[in-house]
């Protein structure tokens, strides 16, 4: 972890420029440039917002038992619209993440640049994607739900999801980098990924009592949970114990894998690449 830190050091604004680039870098030649980053994940809510609240009438409310509350019923399209915003940058963190070093191997074969920081500052152009449709969202759930005080647990939801997810890159990049298997292979499970997650659907709500705790292992449920947590639920981040203790578990260990990882093959890089 120290030689993660200290590769940042002193390179705060270089971070936040290379962001900046990677946006616009990723949209280059298109008409409306980065904006192509907020379209897409527009489209997406309107397809799931057609075919659920319009096609599957009987889909259009849910009526929701989250544990340790009242149910109560929510229209779909709030319930998915609060789920998906973080799956849109989990998403990306996974897929892209994992191709980060392949990307941009001019940095490491003919720059002295960090490796590290490579990750952090394509991964903070993502956050900023993030920012922009999480006000899109907010200010829908001002309409339709109003404020609250819970609102505020975004501020510790959102930096945990960032760091989580980067300390996730510095496994799965210098991975990737080493074999392109690996980077299909990541693509082909995400798909898979999203339905067994709890976005379109509550993870909280199976019959079995036994599938309600397996949901708990998925760490994406632990963020989308978290995000309904602050906007719909109107709950507090410690509500559920056993769910903050796995993940708690999670995250120690994605860090512990990254860390390990990361400094057991950057060396390598340069001549993988």
């Amino acid at each position: 972890m120290f030689t993660i830190l200290k590769e940042h050091r002193g390179f705060g604004k270089q971070i936040l420029l290379l962001a900046k680039n990677e946006l616009i870098k990723t949209y280059k030649g298109a008409v409306i440039g980065p904006l192509w980053a907020v379209v897409k994940p527009a489209f997406t809510i309107f397809v799931y917002w057609f075919a659920f609240s319009c096609g599957i009438k009987q889909l259009k409310t849910l009526n929701l038992d989250i544990g340790g509350a009242q149910p109560f019923s929510v229209d779909f399209f709030t319930f998915m619209f609060i789920g998906i915003i973080p799956w849109f940058f989990i998403q990306d963190s996974i897929t892209q993440g994992a191709k980060e070093l392949r990307i941009n191997r001019q940095f490491i074969t003919k720059v002295k640049f960090p490796v590290s920081t490579i990750l952090t500052y394509t991964e903070v152009s993502r956050l900023f994607v993030h920012l922009i449709l999480m006000a899109f969202m907010y200010a829908y759930v001002l309409f339709t739900i109003g404020p609250s005080w819970y609102n505020l647990q975004f501020f510790l939801y959102c930096p945990l999801m960032f760091i989580f997810f980067l300390a996730l890159t510095w496994s799965t990049a210098p991975m990737s980098a080493f074999s392109k298997d690996f980077e299909s292979l990541i693509v082909s499970v995400m798909s898979g990924i999203f339905w067994l997650s709890g976005i379109m659907y509550n993870s909280y709500g199976f019959d079995s009592p036994f599938l309600n705790k397996l949901m708990l292992i998925n760490p994406i449920n632990f963020f989308v949970n978290g995000y309904r947590n602050c906007f719909l639920y109107n709950r507090p981040f410690y509500a559920n114990k056993t769910e903050c203790l796995v993940f708690a578990i999670e995250f120690v260990v994605i860090f512990a894998l990254g860390i390990f990882n990361y400094n057991r093959l950057r060396k390598k890089l340069p001549d993988v690449l």
